[in-house]
Protein backbone atom coordinates (compact mmCIF):
# COMPACT_ATOMS: atom_id res chain seq x y z
CA UNK A 1 0.00 0.00 0.00
CA UNK A 2 1.12 3.52 -0.68
CA UNK A 3 2.70 5.53 2.49
CA UNK A 4 0.07 7.71 4.23
CA UNK A 5 3.02 10.07 4.84
CA UNK A 6 1.74 9.64 8.70
CA UNK A 7 4.08 7.76 11.30
CA UNK A 8 3.44 6.92 14.83
CA UNK A 9 5.75 5.48 18.05
CA UNK A 10 4.30 2.40 19.80
CA UNK A 11 5.11 2.12 23.17
CA UNK A 12 4.90 -0.75 25.50
CA UNK A 13 5.60 -1.10 29.73
CA UNK A 14 9.19 -2.71 30.23
CA UNK A 15 10.83 -4.21 33.06
CA UNK A 16 7.74 -4.66 35.66
CA UNK A 17 9.07 -7.10 37.62
CA UNK A 18 11.41 -7.62 40.59
CA UNK A 19 13.82 -9.64 42.21
CA UNK A 20 13.26 -13.00 40.75
CA UNK A 21 9.82 -12.34 39.05
CA UNK A 22 8.96 -11.72 36.30
CA UNK A 23 5.93 -10.04 34.14
CA UNK A 24 5.61 -9.98 30.49
CA UNK A 25 7.44 -11.33 27.72
CA UNK A 26 9.57 -7.98 27.18
CA UNK A 27 11.79 -9.45 24.70
CA UNK A 28 9.49 -10.36 22.11
CA UNK A 29 7.74 -7.10 22.70
CA UNK A 30 10.70 -5.02 22.29
CA UNK A 31 10.79 -6.66 18.74
CA UNK A 32 7.84 -5.08 18.07
CA UNK A 33 7.83 -1.78 19.62
CA UNK A 34 9.92 1.94 19.00
CA UNK A 35 9.45 3.06 22.34
CA UNK A 36 9.71 1.15 26.56
CA UNK A 37 8.40 2.75 29.13
CA UNK A 38 10.64 1.41 32.04
CA UNK A 39 9.53 0.97 35.22
CA UNK A 40 11.59 3.34 38.13
CA UNK A 41 11.51 0.79 41.25
CA UNK A 42 8.09 1.82 42.92
CA UNK A 43 5.67 0.14 40.63
CA UNK A 44 8.10 -2.59 39.71
CA UNK A 45 11.41 -2.73 38.52
CA UNK A 46 14.90 -2.69 40.61
CA UNK A 47 18.50 -1.46 39.10
CA UNK A 48 19.10 -5.27 38.06
CA UNK A 49 15.60 -5.07 35.56
CA UNK A 50 16.42 -1.62 35.03
CA UNK A 51 19.67 -2.22 33.63
CA UNK A 52 18.96 -5.45 31.70
CA UNK A 53 15.59 -3.28 30.07
CA UNK A 54 17.71 -0.84 29.37
CA UNK A 55 20.80 -2.90 27.32
CA UNK A 56 18.17 -4.57 25.80
CA UNK A 57 16.21 -2.00 24.33
CA UNK A 58 19.64 -0.30 23.17
CA UNK A 59 20.86 -3.83 21.38
CA UNK A 60 17.11 -3.59 19.42
CA UNK A 61 17.09 -0.04 18.55
CA UNK A 62 14.19 0.59 20.88
CA UNK A 63 13.91 4.36 22.85
CA UNK A 64 13.50 4.61 26.26
CA UNK A 65 11.66 6.09 28.98
CA UNK A 66 11.06 6.66 32.32
CA UNK A 67 7.98 4.77 34.13
CA UNK A 68 7.28 6.41 37.52
CA UNK A 69 3.90 5.71 39.71
CA UNK A 70 2.61 5.51 42.95
CA UNK A 71 5.15 3.50 45.52
CA UNK A 72 2.69 0.57 45.73
CA UNK A 73 4.29 -2.51 44.37
CA UNK A 74 1.53 -4.96 46.06
CA UNK A 75 -0.94 -3.16 43.89
CA UNK A 76 1.44 -2.78 40.75
CA UNK A 77 0.94 1.04 40.54
CA UNK A 78 -3.42 0.68 40.02
CA UNK A 79 -4.33 2.15 43.61
CA UNK A 80 -4.41 5.41 44.32
CA UNK A 81 -1.76 6.51 47.02
CA UNK A 82 -2.91 9.83 49.05
CA UNK A 83 0.30 12.02 48.67
CA UNK A 84 0.44 15.88 48.78
CA UNK A 85 1.38 17.57 45.33
CA UNK A 86 4.92 18.60 46.80
CA UNK A 87 5.08 14.80 47.38
CA UNK A 88 3.96 13.80 43.99
CA UNK A 89 6.37 16.36 42.50
CA UNK A 90 9.50 14.68 44.61
CA UNK A 91 8.24 11.18 43.82
CA UNK A 92 8.57 11.53 40.32
CA UNK A 93 11.94 13.22 40.31
CA UNK A 94 13.71 10.80 42.14
CA UNK A 95 12.53 8.01 40.37
CA UNK A 96 13.33 9.88 36.64
CA UNK A 97 16.91 9.97 38.37
CA UNK A 98 16.82 6.64 38.83
CA UNK A 99 16.14 5.64 35.30
CA UNK A 100 18.40 8.67 34.40
CA UNK A 101 20.94 6.80 36.40
CA UNK A 102 20.55 3.40 35.15
CA UNK A 103 19.81 3.77 31.25
CA UNK A 104 23.18 5.96 31.10
CA UNK A 105 24.69 3.24 32.99
CA UNK A 106 23.30 1.13 29.59
CA UNK A 107 24.63 3.29 27.55
CA UNK A 108 21.33 4.54 26.19
CA UNK A 109 19.88 7.25 28.14
CA UNK A 110 15.89 7.74 28.27
CA UNK A 111 14.35 10.87 26.22
CA UNK A 112 10.82 10.99 27.83
CA UNK A 113 8.74 10.46 31.15
CA UNK A 114 5.44 9.04 31.04
CA UNK A 115 3.62 8.28 34.54
CA UNK A 116 2.08 4.89 35.10
CA UNK A 117 -1.40 3.32 36.61
CA UNK A 118 -3.28 4.98 38.96
CA UNK A 119 -0.54 8.19 39.02
CA UNK A 120 -1.21 8.84 35.41
CA UNK A 121 -4.71 8.47 35.02
CA UNK A 122 -4.88 10.94 37.59
CA UNK A 123 -2.47 13.08 35.14
CA UNK A 124 -5.40 13.37 32.64
CA UNK A 125 -7.92 14.25 35.47
CA UNK A 126 -6.79 16.02 38.15
CA UNK A 127 -5.18 19.69 37.29
CA UNK A 128 -2.78 19.53 40.63
CA UNK A 129 -1.57 15.92 39.70
CA UNK A 130 -0.65 17.01 36.06
CA UNK A 131 0.93 20.32 37.01
CA UNK A 132 3.18 18.05 39.64
CA UNK A 133 4.18 15.44 36.98
CA UNK A 134 5.17 18.46 34.89
CA UNK A 135 6.83 20.07 37.40
CA UNK A 136 9.21 17.39 38.31
CA UNK A 137 10.01 16.77 35.23
CA UNK A 138 11.00 20.18 34.15
CA UNK A 139 13.47 20.95 37.23
CA UNK A 140 15.49 17.46 36.67
CA UNK A 141 15.79 17.77 32.69
CA UNK A 142 13.39 19.78 30.73
CA UNK A 143 14.75 18.75 27.44
CA UNK A 144 12.62 15.40 28.35
CA UNK A 145 9.79 14.59 26.35
CA UNK A 146 6.42 14.09 28.45
CA UNK A 147 4.38 11.34 26.87
CA UNK A 148 0.71 11.93 28.39
CA UNK A 149 -2.83 10.79 27.92
CA UNK A 150 -4.39 12.53 24.97
CA UNK A 151 -6.73 15.35 25.94
CA UNK A 152 -5.95 15.35 29.35
CA UNK A 153 -4.53 17.76 31.89
CA UNK A 154 -0.97 17.37 31.83
CA UNK A 155 -1.36 17.42 27.60
CA UNK A 156 -2.17 21.17 28.21
CA UNK A 157 -0.43 21.97 31.39
CA UNK A 158 3.30 20.66 30.17
CA UNK A 159 2.65 22.23 26.44
CA UNK A 160 2.54 25.09 28.91
CA UNK A 161 4.98 24.93 30.47
CA UNK A 162 7.49 24.78 27.58
CA UNK A 163 8.02 21.31 27.20
CA UNK A 164 8.20 19.15 24.40
CA UNK A 165 4.69 17.03 24.77
CA UNK A 166 3.43 13.65 23.06
CA UNK A 167 0.17 12.73 23.10
CA UNK A 168 -0.70 8.91 23.12
CA UNK A 169 -3.64 6.57 22.64
CA UNK A 170 -4.44 3.19 24.23
CA UNK A 171 -5.08 -0.19 21.59
CA UNK A 172 -6.26 -2.37 24.29
CA UNK A 173 -8.19 0.35 26.19
CA UNK A 174 -11.70 1.84 25.91
CA UNK A 175 -12.51 5.97 26.15
CA UNK A 176 -15.71 7.26 27.55
CA UNK A 177 -17.51 10.02 26.13
CA UNK A 178 -15.23 12.12 27.38
CA UNK A 179 -12.05 10.86 26.68
CA UNK A 180 -11.13 9.15 29.56
CA UNK A 181 -10.35 5.82 29.94
CA UNK A 182 -12.56 3.74 31.32
CA UNK A 183 -12.43 1.84 34.56
CA UNK A 184 -10.87 -1.39 34.75
CA UNK A 185 -13.42 -2.11 36.79
CA UNK A 186 -16.47 -1.99 33.98
CA UNK A 187 -16.93 -5.01 31.63
CA UNK A 188 -15.17 -4.00 28.41
CA UNK A 189 -12.59 -1.73 29.63
CA UNK A 190 -9.87 -3.83 28.53
CA UNK A 191 -9.81 -4.95 24.60
CA UNK A 192 -8.34 -8.48 24.61
CA UNK A 193 -8.98 -8.89 20.67
CA UNK A 194 -6.07 -8.36 18.94
CA UNK A 195 -7.64 -7.64 14.89
CA UNK A 196 -10.43 -5.46 16.90
CA UNK A 197 -7.19 -3.69 18.51
CA UNK A 198 -5.13 -3.29 15.25
CA UNK A 199 -8.50 -1.98 13.37
CA UNK A 200 -9.58 0.64 16.22
CA UNK A 201 -5.50 2.30 16.16
CA UNK A 202 -5.42 1.88 12.54
CA UNK A 203 -9.20 4.58 12.36
CA UNK A 204 -8.15 6.50 15.06
CA UNK A 205 -4.13 7.41 13.97
CA UNK A 206 -6.02 8.25 10.74
CA UNK A 207 -8.42 10.18 11.66
CA UNK A 208 -6.65 12.24 14.22
CA UNK A 209 -9.26 11.33 16.87
CA UNK A 210 -10.06 9.31 19.81
CA UNK A 211 -12.79 6.38 19.89
CA UNK A 212 -15.08 6.18 22.17
CA UNK A 213 -17.43 3.48 23.58
CA UNK A 214 -20.21 5.10 21.86
CA UNK A 215 -18.66 5.49 18.20
CA UNK A 216 -17.86 9.25 19.00
CA UNK A 217 -14.47 10.93 17.74
CA UNK A 218 -12.65 13.26 19.52
CA UNK A 219 -10.08 14.89 17.85
CA UNK A 220 -6.71 14.58 19.21
CA UNK A 221 -2.72 14.92 17.78
CA UNK A 222 -1.50 11.21 18.37
CA UNK A 223 1.92 10.47 18.15
CA UNK A 224 1.87 7.65 20.16
CA UNK A 225 0.61 4.14 20.64
CA UNK A 226 0.23 2.26 24.16
CA UNK A 227 0.14 -1.57 23.51
CA UNK A 228 0.23 -3.03 27.71
CA UNK A 229 2.92 -5.58 27.80
CA UNK A 230 1.20 -7.20 31.08
CA UNK A 231 -2.08 -8.99 29.28
CA UNK A 232 -2.26 -12.67 27.98
CA UNK A 233 -2.39 -11.30 24.25
CA UNK A 234 -0.05 -8.20 24.79
CA UNK A 235 2.87 -10.18 21.78
CA UNK A 236 -0.15 -11.36 19.71
CA UNK A 237 -1.90 -7.18 19.80
CA UNK A 238 1.15 -5.51 19.99
CA UNK A 239 2.53 -7.42 16.69
CA UNK A 240 -1.36 -7.14 14.98
CA UNK A 241 -1.02 -3.27 15.62
CA UNK A 242 2.15 -2.62 14.09
CA UNK A 243 1.05 -5.06 11.14
CA UNK A 244 -1.89 -2.78 10.54
CA UNK A 245 -0.47 0.30 10.88
CA UNK A 246 2.05 -0.39 8.39
CA UNK A 247 -0.34 -2.64 5.58
CA UNK A 248 -2.27 1.12 6.03
CA UNK A 249 0.84 2.53 5.27
CA UNK A 250 1.77 4.72 8.68
CA UNK A 251 5.44 4.36 9.23
CA UNK A 252 6.11 3.10 12.74
CA UNK A 253 9.17 5.36 14.76
CA UNK A 254 10.21 6.56 17.51
CA UNK A 255 8.61 9.86 18.63
CA UNK A 256 12.03 13.15 18.65
CA UNK A 257 12.15 15.87 20.75
CA UNK A 258 10.31 18.87 18.28
CA UNK A 259 12.45 21.83 20.00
Amino acid sequence: MTDSGLEVDINSDMGEGFGAYRLGDDAAILDIVSSANVACGFHAGDPEIMTATFSMARAKGVAVGAHPSFADLWGFGRRTIPHSADEIERLVAYQIGAAQALSSYAGHPIRYVKAHGALGNLTQTDRAVAEAVTRAVKAVDPTLICLVIALGFQDRIARDAGLTVKSEIFADRAYTQEGFLVSRKLEGAVIHDAGKAAERVVRMVKQGAIETISGQLLKTPIDSVCVHSDTPAAVAIAARVRAGLEQSGISVKAFVATR
